[in-house]
């Protein structure tokens, strides 16, 4: 099941189990099952603290599989074939429920094991999803250290009955004690804040409480993950306020333009931009999104950023790295439909749409490539375009255009999302050039159309373009003294990771300079 390569990295990671493990599996007669039977075969093969044992459980989904301490039940569980994205989530849970610790904070840690309140999660995946991952290990690991807290991992491609009953549109969904719970990527700190009611409130005044900071950086995307660094390398206080580090860039899948890496994906470069600003004098505050800039009262004052969980950080110079989110269609249904056919991440929720008809809005590149990887999954894409020409680059418009269940409508202006109440049923769309109205039946609606600042908390305080975009001159002043920004939420023409990185080190550089000067 696992090649010679990979038998030799994981072996190598076994050898940190303190504790035996035993993996008890439950097992039907489907092609899935004998691809579990033969991967926990693999991995018991590589450490002698490893036993597979067989169950016949009638209260579990088969194939599945859980990861115990001999005579421990641990509830970490997985069902179907945690390989592609989720092959790192049955690695780390090897490691965790056998005694390997954590990289994540005691005090966070330490948090989990004091929840009291019986609770049984369930995540539905794709192998595809890259935002996936993150949830699955997440919760895996409260699984592990709490005995109140049990976690199964459920393939929704390998589970499509359940998938359609429980009306998992999108991936990663989660429930909890059979309620929905959230959907999208969610961070450990995260998951603990909503089962906690109580955590925000205390990480808010335990942030508040901070001393002023040199430079504060708002967002930890390629910006502000540069600026940073840049700024702790001058030896000045440095923090970083961020709903999470890596941005946007968590949820790109390929970078192949990234100058010195021919090829990674967005996970990858996230982690690694998070190590690296761990390298250095560094206060990260996760879990942080601004909600008000108070620029300084004099000259040399102090700024404020509130934050929308309360707290407030006081900082001399500030820089802006909020970043941008995907653009909506705005028109009726769209919300209402939002992870109940309506979705942004092909590499994500295609795996759900398997032989159904969807649509693709958009016809730049991120959309004639969503339509291309949707093309290998569904049984129809249907890209919808507002202009009269796709804006792909040419070698993408030719590969769409090779593909026999795709089809382009150009000068369409969608106009509604259709549902039954309870999912996408279909779109409406009106052609441009005759004004005439055109219904398609749909099951899944990619939208594609680009990206929106993330500013609208600072209107009102520095200038912004009439795209909500910050103003910057060529060094990432603001209007506001002492105010910096840098990245996809300001008027930079191009919104690309490498220049974004570099802007963010320019910011800094100017901040620096500022505190010199002030």
């Amino acid at each position: 099941m696992l090649d010679a390569n990979l038998k030799t990295q994981l072996k190598a990671y076994l050898e940190r189990l303190q504790k035996p493990l035993e993996l008890v599996a439950t097992l039907d007669d489907s092609k899935a099952a004998g691809e579990v039977k033969s991967l926990l075969a693999d991995i018991a093969a590589l450490s002698d603290k490893i036993t597979v044992v067989e169950a016949n459980d009638l209260n579990v989904r088969k194939p599945s599989f859980a990861i115990n301490n001999p005579g421990v039940e641990t509830g970490v569980r997985f069902a179907g074939v945690p390989l592609g994205h989720e092959f790192t989530s049955l690695v780390l849970a090897l490691l965790h429920v056998g005694g390997h610790p954590s990289k994540e904070s005691a005090d966070l840690l330490e948090q989990v094991k004091a929840i009291d309140a019986p609770l049984h999660f369930e995540t539905y995946y794709s192998l595809s999803c890259h935002n996936c991952p993150d949830v699955v290990q997440a919760l895996n690991l409260m699984s592990a250290l709490n005995p109140h807290i049990t976690h199964t991992a459920i393939d929704g491609g390998l589970f499509q009955d359940e998938v359609k009953e429980r009306e998992v549109m999108g991936v990663p969904t989660v429930f909890v004690n059979g309620e929905r719970f959230g959907q999208g990527r969610m961070e450990l700190a995260e998951i603990v804040a909503k089962v906690d009611t109580g955590a925000a409130a205390r990480e808010a005044a335990k942030i508040s409480a901070k001393d002023a900071f040199d430079v504060l950086v708002v967002g930890g995307g390629p910006a502000g993950a540069a600026a940073a660094i840049y700024a702790a390398r001058k030896g000045i206080r440095t923090g970083i306020a961020a709903e999470r580090l890596g941005g946007q860039v968590l949820d790109t899948v390929d970078i192949e333009n990234f100058i010195s890496v021919s090829k990674t994906d967005g996970p990858k470069l996230a982690a690694a931009m998070a190590a690296h600003i761990r390298d250095y004098e560094v206060d990260v505050m996760n879990q942080q999104t601004g909600a008000k800039l108070v620029p300084a009262a004099t000259e040399g004052g102090l700024i404020e950023v509130h934050t929308a969980s309360g707290a407030v950080l006081k900082s001399k110079t500030v820089i802006l790295s909020t970043g941008a989110r995907w653009r909506n269609m705005n028109v009726p249904g769209e919300e209402q439909y939002r992870t109940k056919g309506v979705t942004f991440c092909p590499h994500c929720d295609g795996p759900l749409f398997k032989g159904k008809d969807v649509a693709v809005i958009g016809g730049g590149n991120s959309g004639v490539e969503a339509a291309i990887d949707l093309a290998g999954l569904v049984k129809s894409v249907t890209v919808l375009e507002f202009a009269s020409e796709l804006k792909a680059d040419a070698v993408l418009q030719k590969k769409l255009r090779s593909l026999p269940n795709v089809t382009v409508i150009l000068n369409a202006q969608t106009t509604e999302v259709n549902g039954d109440g309870k999912k996408v049923t279909g779109i409406t769309y009106k052609d441009r050039t005759t004004d005439e109205v055109h219904q398609l039946a749909l099951e899944g609606i990619f939208v594609q159309i680009g990206l929106l600042p993330n500013t609208d908390w600072l209107k009102g305080t520095v200038n912004l373009t009439r795209f909500g975009e910050i103003e910057i001159d060529a060094k990432g002043h603001t209007n506001v003294p002492g105010v910096f920004a840098a990245g996809d939420c300001t008027n930079v023409p191009y919104k690309q990771i490498i220049i974004a990185a570099g802007a963010g080190a320019t910011a800094a550089l100017s901040a620096f300079d500022h505190l010199i000067r002030h």
